[in-house]
């Protein structure tokens, strides 16, 4: 009863909004406010909105509340040795606060160090329901995989900034934990470890996440133990201790590792962090300008003083994160360039846009996507391109 009462509250909210002719910016726990072109509206909160509906370990199913925090659903599945495999970053909260939300985590589709491996969070979305700007409660797909009635708008909200509505809740896949991890290091250059992972990945090898920075290359293995162990042989390189791999990976899917933490201080000082979406196998880009910190060694710890190199690398190529003064417009040409684009992940000043321009037909999909779901643009207006 208390979720049907807080669906009530937040139908009542958004129908007082286009009576008032008002914007609305949806909120759950304001870890990724940074991120998007900047909030409009009168807050309305989600988190009220929260729970686990249903969960069947026994199907890889679980239907949960877009008011649910995350962690708190990732503890529910740990109890049963599950997880949610594209690994969803937890970013600081604001103010103190308990966390990011599952609508959050599908709102923002952002994945962690598994995404090259396996998906990110729109491959795992069965269904959703969503508060649209009319006022009405939607519901899309289900919770089976073979769910084919209809458009799949459930997996159109992945990564949509919450401009179509409230997700109110969401049917997710998830999968077992993995039996057995490994984690080993290589000192190559960017060049070759781009070369390496492509390599390997083409092979039956149970890679599960890469990273590249400051010469050095480290990778996850992830399955059966046999499999990881012969991997281990097969490969080579250094073994890193568990503990410390634990560590480095959780750091970087959360951006609490050395170089975001650095990044993070050089945008407070004007510097711009990007977010380069390329073609795994497209070779280094080597960009003047760029700031870094030095460390980020998951076995050695941070190295003060080592040189800075001006991209850190993920997915086998197909992520790369750039701490840099130069222009938007460069960037952007030098990723567009490459065959990707760009992304204004973090910085002060966003006048250049936050995502990458679209094509004038893309662009006409989106504005009929937000037109047939909130004709009067009250959920976060902008957030996501200033033309929505």
């Amino acid at each position: 009863m208390a979720a049907d009462a807080a669906l009530a509250r937040l139908v009542d909210q958004v129908c007082s909004a286009r009576a008032q002719r008002s914007v609305l910016d949806i909120r759950g726990g304001g870890t990724k406010a940074f991120y998007g072109e900047a909030a409009q509206g009168e807050p309305l909160d989600v988190r009220p909105l929260a729970g686990i509906s249903s969960y069947e370990p026994t199907e890889l199913v679980v239907t949960v509340r877009a008011g649910t925090s995350l962690a708190e659903l990732e503890a529910a599945l740990a109890d049963q040795g599950q997880c949610l495999p594209f690994e969803p970053p937890h970013f600081g909260a604001a103010g103190g606060g308990a966390g990011g939300t599952v609508g959050g985590m599908v709102a923002a589709g952002l994945a962690g160090p598994a995404r090259a491996a396996v998906g990110g969070v729109r491959d795992y979305l069965l269904g959703a329901t969503l508060l649209d700007g009319r006022g009405q409660v939607l519901s899309f797909g289900g919770q089976v995989m073979k769910n084919v009635a209809g458009y799949d708008v459930s997996r159109v909200l992945a990564g949509s900034m919450g401009i179509l509505g409230v997700i109110c809740e969401v049917s997710l896949k998830v999968l077992p934990r993995p039996v057995a991890t490994a984690t080993l290091r290589f000192e190559l250059d960017a060049g070759a470890a781009i070369r390496r992972v492509n390599e390997w990945s083409g092979r039956p090898l149970p890679i599960s996440a890469s990273a590249w920075w400051d010469g050095l290359l480290v990778l996850r293995l992830a399955g059966a133990a046999a499999a990881v162990a012969a991997a281990q042989r097969e490969l080579g390189g250094e073994p890193v201790p568990p503990e410390l791999a634990a560590g480095f990976w959780a750091g970087l899917r959360d951006h609490r590792d050395e170089y975001f933490v650095a990044a993070q201080a050089a945008v407070e000082q004007g510097a711009s962090l990007w977010r380069l979406s390329l073609p795994q196998v497209a070779p280094p880009l080597v960009l003047p300008g760029s700031t870094a910190a030095a460390g980020n060694d998951p076995h050695e710890g941070p190295a003060a003083g080592a040189p800075a190199e001006p991209m850190l690398i993920e997915w086998g190529g197909a992520q790369r994160w750039l701490c840099s003064r130069l222009p938007a417009a460069q960037v952007r040409a030098a990723a567009q360039a490459a065959g990707g684009h760009a992304v204004l992940f973090r910085a002060q000043d966003k006048g250049a846009g936050v995502f990458a321009p679209l094509p004038e037909p893309l662009l006409r999909i989106q504005r009929e996507l937000k037109a047939a779901f909130d004709p009067d643009r009250i959920f976060n207006p902008g957030r996501l391109y200033p033309q929505l």
